[in-house]
């Protein structure tokens, strides 16, 4: 048995089971990845795969209980490197941390920014994407630390902190009828078309569904994928918004108005993820605690380990 072939049997799960994706993730052959599976499955005297003539179709059960045991393993050994890293290299390293534009857009800067006063010489690499390949990047270990307001909740492997709370909130241009509502409400709202974030993203389905539960059937014309595409088309007065209120900056928003929303959506929290059993270095940990400060580093540690 040897590190080469724990690492086909994870990326043949990663890889749906192509061995020809198997083989150019690994740099190798695919005639290759072949033996090395027979030979394993020679040496355990089990058949780790469901076949259909040469094409693997999955994992058998001994194939599924083995893999979980290997993802130990080999996450164990990514992890032997960071210890040593934290004692030769304590203040500079490479730091991932994938989330949505929205955070990373609008509550993160300041995080960073105080971050890197800190640790100016740890290289930080910012993914920006949705929350369902925040999970799958978090999962497959390619990046340390996941922000999103959905998915991250729903997976076991990963620990979820709460990073912070938000509501959506209403954005119209200057003089619009809206303006006029003392009180606002669904029922006000839904007379217009609307331009909001697409499925999916930014709490969408929490929009779609407080108009559902008023009875309401909103005419949305447009979605986009983050509040500044959202406010460009507002601005052209092609529909009001519906955005993260924490997207929303006075200064550079200043053809638009922010309504008080605060009863028509609900509270959503945003967390911050790590997958278990993954080590985290000093700087990690700092950052962690930049974004969850009711947090000691023990506390966060424990959680993960």
């Amino acid at each position: 048995m040897n590190f080469q072939q724990l690492r086909i049997l994870r990326e043949a799960a990663r890889q749906n089971f192509n061995l020809t994706e198997v083989a150019n993730a690994l740099f190798t052959s695919q005639s290759g990845v072949s033996k090395h599976i027979k030979d394993l499955e020679d040496e355990l005297g089990v058949e780790l795969f469901e076949r259909k003539g040469k094409r693997l179709l999955g994992f058998t059960g001994p194939g599924r209980e083995i893999l979980d045991v290997v993802e130990r393993i080999l996450l164990d050994t990514a992890n032997i490197k960071r210890v040593a890293q934290q004692y030769t290299e304590e203040d500079e390293g490479h730091l991932s941390l994938a989330t949505t534009h929205t955070q990373a857009r609008y509550v993160l800067p300041a995080i960073i920014t105080e971050f890197k006063k800190t640790f100016p010489r740890v290289h930080l690499e910012l993914h920006q994407c949705g929350p369902e390949e925040i999970v799958s990047l978090l999962k497959a270990g390619k990046v340390d630390i996941g922000i999103a307001t959905e998915a991250l909740h729903d997976e076991p492997s990963l620990v979820c902190f709460p990073f912070h709370s938000w509501q959506h909130a209403v954005v119209v241009p200057k003089h619009h009828p809206l303006l006029e509502e003392k009180n606002l409400t669904l029922e006000a709202v839904a007379q217009y078309s609307i331009i909001t974030y697409h499925q999916g993203y930014t709490g969408r389905r929490s929009i779609d569904l407080a108009f559902e539960q008023a009875g309401l059937k909103p005419d949305i014309v447009m979605s986009a994928l983050d509040a500044d595409v959202i406010k460009t088309y507002v601005e052209l007065g092609l529909g009001i918004g519906i955005i993260a209120s924490v997207a929303w900056q006075p200064q550079r928003d200043s053809e638009l108005v922010l309504l008080d929303s605060t009863d028509l959506f609900p509270v959503k929290t945003t967390q911050l993820a790590l997958r278990r059993g993954h080590y985290l270095r000093s700087f990690a940990l700092h950052l962690v605690q930049l974004c969850c400060q009711n947090l000691s580093a023990e506390q966060i540690q424990q959680q993960v380990q």
